[in-house]
């Protein structure tokens, strides 16, 4: 038996010590969040001065959806390496772990995703390979939407990447890299390697995701229609996704859609609506991470 299958099969319990930790995890998390709000509360306001409380709750929803299909794309990644989890402790791992990209650097959600998912008998190994295994895919169908939506005149330069994305999204290469990988840092490998059934469920996933990410700018911005909205708002994430030292792509998300913005709103606006679509995409990861936490813990009543 492995160190890691011995790992999956006995739980360690939850100590006062580990409880602190994860409380304050989640204070210093919720604590950056609501910084980024808060500095930029004059330009915030302005925007959502322009929303009706329909389209408000309209984005919302859509967010909560978009933050749905990046969890599944989670889970299925997780699931195909061989950790396969009800969706209700998955929903607590994921979303509760990603309050932590609101914490300057990049290894706090990763690092709560792994000690949750210890929690449930998930290897280390494999919460970090599903977690890093999320870049690559989100940038990759990012990119594709951005083209297909945005049009090949102004964006046909993304096709240079394609190539690259997809032998980086090939199962053989993955699991080639991830093996690499875990022998210097002597780990023992992946019981399970990716297959390519799990590698395009995952896709789908997150192609699903950036859908309702375009519906959730649409509702903030209608004036380009869906498919730029769509486009836009894979485009500035993609270059958020890009800045990884910048706590959730703070700032450079912002700059990017508002420049995408630009045909369509003056500079102002632009500005009031990149910070709107930021605080709703930050309430909705307080819901999320809220609601699938109560969820797990009445299963666990």
């Amino acid at each position: 038996m492995t160190t890691d299958e011995a790992a999956s099969e006995a739980v360690p319990r939850r100590s006062p010590a580990r409880r602190l930790v994860r409380y304050g995890f989640l204070a210093i998390a919720l604590g950056f969040g609501a910084w980024a709000v808060i500095r930029e509360w004059d330009a915030v306001v302005a925007g959502f001065a322009r929303m009706s409380p329909p389209a408000l709750g309209g984005s919302l929803v859509a967010v909560v959806a978009a933050l749905l299909g990046a969890m599944l794309t989670w889970r299925t990644l997780l699931s195909d390496l061989g950790s396969p989890l009800p969706v209700r402790p998955a929903a607590k791992v994921f979303f509760v772990g990603q309050l932590g990209k609101y914490i300057p650097g990049t290894v706090w959600p990763v690092l709560a995703q792994m000690e949750m998912g210890r929690d449930l008998g998930v290897p280390r190994t494999r919460s970090a390979a599903a977690f890093f295994l999320m870049m690559p895919i989100q940038l990759a169908t990012g990119l594709l939407v951005t083209l297909v939506t945005l049009g090949w005149d102004r964006f046909g330069w993304l096709l240079l990447f394609i190539p690259v994305l997809l032998v980086a999204l090939e199962p053989k290469v993955v699991n080639a890299v991830i093996g690499f990988a875990l022998r210097k840092l002597r780990r023992e490998p992946l019981e399970r390697p990716l297959t390519r059934r799990g590698m395009l469920t995952a896709l789908g996933w997150a192609l699903a995701g950036w859908v309702a990410y375009g519906v959730h700018l649409y509702f903030v911005v209608p004036q380009g229609g869906l498919l730029f909205a769509i486009g836009a708002f894979a485009l500035s994430w993609c270059l958020g996704i890009l800045t990884f030292v910048i706590p959730a792509g703070a700032g450079v998300r912002e700059v990017a859609m508002v420049a995408v913005l630009a045909p369509q709103l003056d500079r102002g606006s632009a500005i009031a609506v990149a910070l709107a679509s930021r605080v709703v995409i930050i309430a909705g990861d307080l819901i999320c991470a809220g609601t699938a936490g109560i969820a797990a813990r009445r299963d666990s009543v």
